[in-house]
């Protein structure tokens, strides 16, 4: 990835090099002011999801007479075959689900702990003064498997071998590699190539598949039909859970049967705060979704409508309230069965208009101290049904593909989210056995008057957050449509404070997209900004609004990923 430092007098002659060159898959951008294209509109279910194949398996369960829920693990089950790079039964999953029947909303955490084997004295010991990016020591509990089992619970209509069919199916006999995937596989090959079984799974002729090459993956396929047929118990307490726990152990891990058997999802109530007539609702903690109620809540006070998503004003406004909800996110946001997080007070419109306070209009802050309070790649779908219920889902392996670490036989690597605690002592978020870590994935959704409005979700680690907010005011305040919303070029801020330890002590850098003028960055610099040219770091977005005058949905699905929304 190509990331410049833009100075006024160079700056223009990159933006305009970045449009005309000819760009690798991973620097596709949506153009400049700006392409973008139509929304999808259907009456009966849509779904919108990261990879065509994915989107269509999931729009074939709804035509069974699936529900959403049906159709959503559907699609994630696909996504983890054919898009490992983000996603996969190795990692975990957050999901707020509308159930039409209640008119309420319900959310999922079915994200794993740590080994309770494994103590932060170790870690001290061994030298370490971060918790590993891979290998065995970054691992925790996968919770994926789990969270579909509860969602289909209290949402499924068809059985768990007709929604995971489809993935089997292409599992062994085959699927054709996307562009964009088959860049982030051949990324993977140099950090997790060296781990036992991962060049088995996904190197079977020595190297990473190319584009448009088909890939077959038996060994998932096995594990699927072996879920789908005796449940979420033969991924926890069977012999796939005896397999994961002999080969981390054999790799110098602490993650084992145990951890595995305890492994428990957790139902949570949303959280939300009202944005000019809508309310948008994210998951408590251990998650950092309350960063977009809270700097939502700071721009609230600022009229952003008379601005427009290229002043420098507006962008300036949006890069300070993140570094302000951002100090909050690395001092705060953790396992809340661990520490009390203030989170009616983080997102209560009292603290924002006390945290607005302190941004200065004209002059970009070098660091800011977290508010007082009482005593960190990805894949996202929503999926909505005939019968008015949607989901948001997002799900993730972290890292790219995770730690590496690849259980022979079984088609997947298993997620480094340890990686998320810091090592520091007396923390929120420090490492402790049997707890959650910080967590970057994020589901959202808004609804209207009590009614839902929309179901969404950005990817891509901290630029969550960020997204998420971009989305609501590109829609809420500069009048976009659903699609336009999420093609809109889209600004990045780096470097501020982290749950894992790293602190911003220089104001950090704004990464803009290309479509950006030259007037924009010479404003942002004027302002004191450090301003970066980056081509990709922008999440991936899909959503899926509903109109309940018309009774149809809106489908939309951007173009930075090989994404697909579709409805019927």
């Amino acid at each position: 990835m190509r990331n410049l430092t833009l100075t006024p007098i160079i700056s223009f002659v990159f933006l305009i090099a970045g449009t005309l060159a000819g760009l690798d898959a991973q620097d596709r951008v949506t153009g400049l002011n700006f392409a973008t294209r139509s929304e999808v509109i259907a009456q009966n279910g849509m779904a919108a999801t990261s990879h065509p194949l994915a989107t269509q398996a999931a729009i074939d369960i709804l035509k069974q007479g699936g529900s959403a829920v049906d159709a959503a693990i559907a699609a994630n089950a696909m996504l983890g075959l054919m898009e490992p790079t983000g996603c996969g039964i190795g990692g975990d999953l957050f999901a707020i689900i509308w159930d039409a029947q209640t008119g309420e909303l319900y959310g999922l955490n079915a994200s794993g702990r740590s080994p309770a084997g494994l103590s932060r004295e170790y870690y001290i010991n061994e030298g370490y003064e971060y918790i590993p990016s891979s290998g065995a020591l970054s691992v925790s509990v996968p919770g994926t498997v789990d969270g579909w089992f509860e969602m289909h619970g209290k949402y499924g209509r068809l059985d768990m071998e007709t929604i995971l069919r489809p993935s089997i199916e292409y599992g062994r006999n085959g699927f054709p590699v996307t562009e964009l995937i088959a860049y982030y596989l051949d990324r993977s090959v140099g950090r997790l190539a060296h781990y036992p079984n991962f060049r088995d799974t996904y190197m079977p002729d020595g190297r990473m598949p190319s584009k448009g090459e088909i890939f077959r993956n038996p060994y998932l396929a096995n594990t699927y039909e072996i879920i789908a047929r005796e449940g979420r118990d033969a991924f926890y307490r069977g012999e796939i859970a005896r397999t994961i726990d002999k080969y981390i152990s054999e790799n110098g891990g602490y993650l084992d049967y145990d951890d595995m058997a305890a492994h428990t999802s957790e139902w949570v109530e949303p959280v939300s705060t009202k944005y000019r007539g809508y309310d948008v609702w994210q998951l408590p903690p251990n998650g950092q979704g309350i960063a977009v109620l809270q700097i939502l809540n700071i721009l609230e006070g600022f009229d952003i409508g008379s601005m427009n998503l290229y002043s420098p004003e507006y962008l300036h406004l949006f890069t300070e309230a993140k570094k302000l909800a951002f100090e909050d996110r690395a001092r705060y946001y953790a396992d809340m069965d661990f520490s009390p997080v203030p989170v009616e007070k983080l997102i209560s419109k009292e603290y924002a208009a006390e945290r607005r306070r302190l941004i200065d209009p004209g002059r970009a802050a070098r660091r800011y101290d977290p508010g007082l309070q009482e005593q960190p790649s990805t894949i996202y779908l929503t999926v909505a049904d005939r019968g008015g219920n949607m989901v948001s889902l997002i799900q993730s392996n972290y890292r790219g593909m995770g730690s590496g670490m690849t259980p022979p036989g079984l088609g997947f690597v298993i997620q480094n989210r340890g990686e998320g605690f810091t090592l520091e002592p007396g923390r929120f978020n420090t490492y402790e056995p049997g707890k959650r870590p910080f967590h970057t994935i994020i589901p959202g959704f808004i609804t209207k008057d009590g009614l839902p409005f929309m179901s969404f979700g950005v990817m891509g680690g901290e630029m969550q957050p960020q997204g998420h907010v971009q989305i609501v005011i590109n829609m809420v305040d500069f009048g976009m449509n659903l699609q336009e919303a999420g093609d809109a070029p889209r600004i990045q801020h780096t470097g501020s404070s982290e749950p894992t330890g790293q602190r911003m002590e220089d104001g950090g850098t704004v990464m803009l997209e290309s479509g950006f003028p030259y007037e924009t960055i010479r404003g942002l610099i004027e302002k004191g900004h450090r301003v970066q040219w980056a081509v990709g770091p922008y999440g991936g977005y899909q959503a899926i609004m509903y109109d309940p005058v018309h009774r149809v949905y809106y489908g939309a699905s951007e173009s930075r990923k090989d994404g697909q929304a579709a409805g019927y």
